[in-house]
């Protein structure tokens, strides 16, 4: 019995959230229907808001095409930021050496970090580095370089330089985008080079990311996603992820 419009349309959008992009010859054998008939499914989709075609195929529709400023950011699932922090936080422990890149979900690691006195907190991000000195009581190391006002940290070749000094316990990385095709992903190059930099000085890296992020890919390539060891993110992620993400061999914890 031939699949229904509903049950094509289910499909491809279910393959669209995991891999944030599609491809008609690939869904004309998956679905046993005929390429044209993928190709009205996809018309049909467009239409619907649900996708956007592209030559050979579709990709995830996106509300963003560029990243919002981090003020406007940090407002952004705050609650579930601020709960995927609280987990993270829990998982440092006294004597460590961690790592923080710039963004709105590592920013929320350091108000739970002001019991841990005997932590060393390494961090390119200017946010993270003021919120640090009015609350966390452990040892700061500001890894500076270039100033890049529009992302408010530094980055470049002096920052990389100096993170390659390092070696730390863990990295707490952050990310625009996630996919199963694309990984981990970053709106800025410099940022993404960096974060890169930070999973490569450390024992563990471990990525945090609200479910707003899964299914999506931005401009810059931060790693694939079977280069960190666990993933921390808030219940609203589909289950399909973290599923997927598990039978990868990377472990998933949820917030509260």
């Amino acid at each position: 019995m031939s699949l229904t419009y509903e049950d094509r349309r289910m499909t491809i959008l279910n393959h669209l959230e995991m891999e944030g992009k599609v491809q008609v010859h690939h869904l004309s054998e998956l679905l046993t229907v005929s390429t044209e008939t993928v190709r009205r499914d996809l018309d049909r989709l467009e239409k619907e808001g649900k996708l956007r075609k592209v030559y050979g195929g579709a990709v995830k529709m996106r509300m963003e095409m560029v990243e919002p400023p981090f003020l406007n950011r940090v407002q952004m699932m705050k609650p579930e930021k601020a709960a995927i922090g609280k987990l993270a936080a829990s998982l440092v422990q006294d004597g460590e050496t961690i790592m923080l890149d710039n963004g709105t979900t590592t920013i929320e690691i350091v108000p739970f970090l002001n019991d841990k006195t005997n932590v060393t907190l390494i961090t390119n991000s200017i946010p993270i580095l003021n919120l640090a000195m009015e609350t966390f009581r452990g040892r700061i190391i500001f890894a500076g370089g270039e100033v890049n006002q529009e992302c408010r940290a530094v980055t470049g070749t002096l920052t990389d330089q100096l993170l390659d000094q390092f070696k730390v316990n863990k990295t707490f990385i952050s990310a625009s985008g996630i996919s199963l095709t694309d990984g981990i992903t970053d709106f800025h190059l410099a940022e993404a080079v960096i974060s890169r930099k930070m999973m490569q000085r450390a024992e563990e890296c471990i990525l945090i990311a609200d479910h707003s992020k899964f299914g999506l890919s931005t401009f810059a390539r931060v790693a694939k996603l079977e280069e960190i060891s666990m993933v921390i993110t808030d219940a609203g992620c589909p289950k399909e992820w973290v599923d997927t993400i598990e039978e990868l061999g990377i472990e998933v914890r949820i917030s509260e």
